[in-house]
């Protein structure tokens, strides 16, 4: 464990573990050492605590972070404010961009100069959303393109010529509107002051078609058309700046997008992850008594991804996705529903039972086996959450297979949608193992620890991903310079952020602040309202240093 004692007298954790790889090829280990933390909630009309108000019961402060590499500015995302926070390089606020005439900002980019920020209608979501445009060196707005209801993600392809916006298009509580799930390219080839936008939908596809490839069509007990339905959550641009990849989180699926075209040219279904087999164990129960209990369930897990970011290696495309969840529960329609209250025909007649103090059901109901009995009990099955959309195969009214939401995992896709890799337990299994502080157990029978952020760091020759943990409230590193056989290095946590929503790599050279290293981390934490950047070293890892060590422990002091 590497206790840094930071510039503010608070104390950072780092853990660091060292894995096996070829001698020759070991990736370095790399090292984290905070710069510092802003906190949104020390401005002045954010002063809650007195009235016993948490920062969860509102809207999020520090959602997601960008950075100016001309006038070395962050600028982060504070839906509580309806603005974004402009902080300098030390971390200090100079000023804010108010959104507030429109509504709530959910998301903030920079490129070449040019800050662009995804507004919703406050006045009604389901109506058009905006994009404003500001100067990054002034903050001064220039000017807003209208593009679809909810834009809920923005993001510059790499040479900043065009804007993509995934317009999330979420129902209305009665469900009585469902708006079009759309992507907005925004060209900005002739500056902002000419901008123009092209909105594509996905009335091109088909729910049959969809669904036989592993994703789901299903809002509104299944009244709502294709169009309505998929829901676009988050986008990367490859590097060369020709293929986009957009996460339609709620349907278990990603659109591609042929940039040059400007085209969505398919919907690729990520189908389920089976929970049966070895390596895939999860935690389903809140109520077990046990942190960490990992079995193998017959459940299908569905991917259900948030975040997404994309490289190449070797020439080949890929794609990473942080596997979160996310479930419909509206007061109109909601598939959102515990096992225990499923009506079950799964034949589970091995099925031990694990809870000896559940009350909940005293005796198997006539027509309902054993195994299926016992499999609902809240020490097995019983308290985790799952859907009614997918499982009743034959409309009979009965489950015969149970699907949960989320992976609880990250995976690494080729361009054409192929898994070649999955985390599996492999998450669950390093917070049980090494750091059971951080095991959120009450959310054991939701999504566990939800890898929620999901970004690409390069240094050099090596490829790291670094993946945010919603509900254990830290960042997970891993090498993934083979995308095939991805490596866990570390695990970060700062004390007192919660939540880490935004997350963002500032390659060496893009902020002049302090001496050496290889870059700067950023991490925007939307459950404190807290924004901490770190710089980043690679420690190189000899060959006949590479050790099997998920349990090694290191101990040095930083100092100022």
């Amino acid at each position: 464990m590497l206790r840094i004692k930071t510039r503010y007298g608070v104390t950072a954790i780092l853990f660091t573990s060292l894995i096996i790889g070829s001698p020759a090829m070991a990736a370095p280990i790399l090292n984290f050492q905070k710069l510092w933390t802003y906190d949104a909630g020390n401005s002045v009309l954010d002063s809650y605590a007195d009235q016993g108000v948490t920062d969860f019961d509102l809207a999020p402060e520090a959602e997601i972070v960008s950075y100016d590499t001309a006038s070395e500015r962050f600028f982060v995302i504070n839906g509580r404010e309806k603005g974004v926070d402009v902080l300098d390089k030390s971390g200090v606020k100079i000023a804010t961009l108010d959104t507030s005439v429109m509504g709530s900002p959910n998301s903030v980019a920079v490129k070449n100069g040019v800050v662009a920020v995804a507004v919703e209608n406050s006045a009604n979501k389901q109506d058009a959303g905006e994009v404003w445009f500001f100067d990054a060196a002034t903050a001064s707005f220039t000017r807003k393109v209208t593009v679809g209801a909810l834009p809920d993600m923005v993001t510059f392809t790499p040479d900043g010529s065009k804007l993509l916006v995934a317009n999330e298009g979420e129902p209305n509580d009665s469900y009585t509107n469902d708006p079009n799930g759309t992507v907005t390219v925004i060209d900005l080839s002739t500056g902002v002051a000419s901008a123009t936008a092209t909105h594509l939908g996905f009335g091109a596809f088909s729910e049959a078609a969809i669904e036989a490839d592993g994703g789901r069509v299903f809002g509104n007990n299944n009244s709502a058309t294709v169009s309505q339905d998929l829901e676009p959550e988050y986008i990367t641009v490859s590097p060369d700046g020709k293929t986009a990849f957009v996460t339609l989180q709620e349907n278990n699926a990603v659109a591609k997008i042929d940039l040059t075209t400007n085209t969505i040219t398919e919907i690729q279904g990520l189908g389920y992850k089976d929970y049966t087999l070895p390596g895939n164990e999860f935690d389903a129960s809140d109520k077990d008594g046990i942190n960490g209990n990992l079995q193998n369930w017959n459940v299908m897990g569905m991917y259900q991804p948030d975040a997404i970011d994309s490289y190449v290696v070797n020439g080949n495309l890929y794609y990473v996705t942080a596997n979160e969840g996310d479930a419909r529960d509206y007061s109109g329609y909601s598939e959102e529903v515990r096992v225990k209250d499923l009506a079950l025909d799964l034949n589970n007649n091995n099925i031990a039972d694990s809870d000896a103090d559940d009350t909940d059901n005293l005796g198997s109901p006539g027509g309902l086996s054993d195994g299926d009995f016992l499999l609902q009990k809240n020490g097995n099955l019983g308290r985790l959450k799952t859907t009614t959309a997918n499982g009743d195969s034959d409309g009979d009214g009965l489950t015969e297979q149970i699907y949960s939401f989320g992976a609880r995992s990250f995976s690494i896709w080729d361009e054409n949608g192929n898994q070649v890799y999955d985390s599996g337990n492999l998450i669950e299994q390093i917070l049980a193992n090494q750091y059971s502080g951080q095991w959120a157990d009450g959310r054991s029978d939701d999504k566990g620890p939800e890898p929620e952020s999901i970004t690409i760091a390069q240094l050099g020759q090596w490829m790291y991903a670094l993946v945010g943990l919603e509900r254990t409230n830290g960042v997970m590193i891993f090498d993934i310079t083979d995308p095939t056989n991805p490596l866990y290095q570390s695990y970060i946590v700062e004390a007192g952020d919660l939540s880490p929503e935004g997350l963002l790599f500032v390659s060496l050279g893009n902020l002049a602040y302090g001496s050496g290293g290889y870059g700067y981390v950023a991490v925007a934490n939307e459950g404190s309202g807290t924004t901490t950047l770190y710089s980043v070293s690679a420690v190189p890892v000899p060959g006949s240093l590479a050790l099997f060590g998920l349990g090694m422990l290191v101990m040095r002091r930083y100092r100022r």
